[in-house]
């Protein structure tokens, strides 16, 4: 499995910001969990009303943005949005596959667009290069994660749990690192699937909770538990000292 690319963040160190604008809820709640894995702050509007309002609020470093909205479409929130921001780079997402709709949006003072059906790796590379070429993202030199006494270094593989060194397969690595990603954010097994196992298990999520198990023994055992199941929904990572009680195994 290769490995992640290094965590872009704004120049102060805090997480890029993203405004992902759509009006079909499932595509957009897919589209900010991949982004939110990237380690980026992600905001969701469905109208272009609420899209300016949002940018207006948030301000953010870069926009994925519909062509097609219920109140106006996604060229005209572009240009209310630089009405005010004018430097934010806007990646428009469309079905639409005719030239002229594509010179349009970039004429108009869009960035990139990808027409749908879309893969989120595309667009999560587009979106990279968008934040590297405008300046908003940079490149943090060591990927550290921490959450309470658990420490990741995505570099070099390593994991400690205080002062203890805890060894890793690949898989229980990748796990541990979309759990260390979305700290006290309950991660249903559909979205640990798609992450960590990219679709290949067709939905079986007796998976899941194998390697759940696997890490346990490694990261729990003989130590007040970070790893919590929230029956019926998912999985929760958070720092032993602020972990709720009798949340289940």
């Amino acid at each position: 499995m290769t490995s992640a690319p290094e965590t872009l963040t704004r120049p102060d160190g805090t997480a890029v910001r993203v405004l992902v604008v759509d009006d079909e809820q499932m595509l957009a709640d897919l589209l900010a969990s991949a982004l939110r894995y990237e380690g980026w702050e992600v905001t969701t509007a469905s109208t272009g009303i609420s899209a300016v309002k949002a940018a207006k609020e948030i301000d953010p470093d870069v926009i994925v943005l519909d062509i097609m909205l219920p109140d106006f479409d996604g060229l005209e929130v572009m240009r209310r949005i630089h009405g005010h921001s004018p430097s934010i780079p806007v990646l428009f997402l469309t079905a639409k596959d005719a030239v002229e709709d594509r010179v349009a949006g970039l004429t108009a003072g869009g960035d990139d667009y990808v027409t749908k059906p879309f893969s989120l790796e595309e667009v999560v590379a587009r979106l990279r290069a968008l934040l590297r070429r405008s300046g908003a993202g940079e490149d943090k030199p060591a990927s550290l994660l921490e959450v309470g006494d658990l420490r990741m270094n995505e570099d070099s593989h390593e994991v400690w749990r205080g002062q203890d060194e805890i060894r890793l397969t690949a898989t229980e690595f990748e796990l541990l690192r979309f759990l260390m990603r979305n700290p006290r954010r309950v991660l249903s097994k559909p979205q640990i699937l798609d992450r960590v196992w990219n679709y290949d298990f067709g939905g079986q999520a007796n998976i899941v909770e194998l390697y759940i198990s696997y890490l346990r023994r490694k990261i729990d055992k003989g130590r007040e538990p970070m790893i919590h199941t929230m029956r019926g929904v998912g999985y929760v990572l958070k720092p032993a000292q602020s972990a709720p009680q009798g949340t289940g195994a």
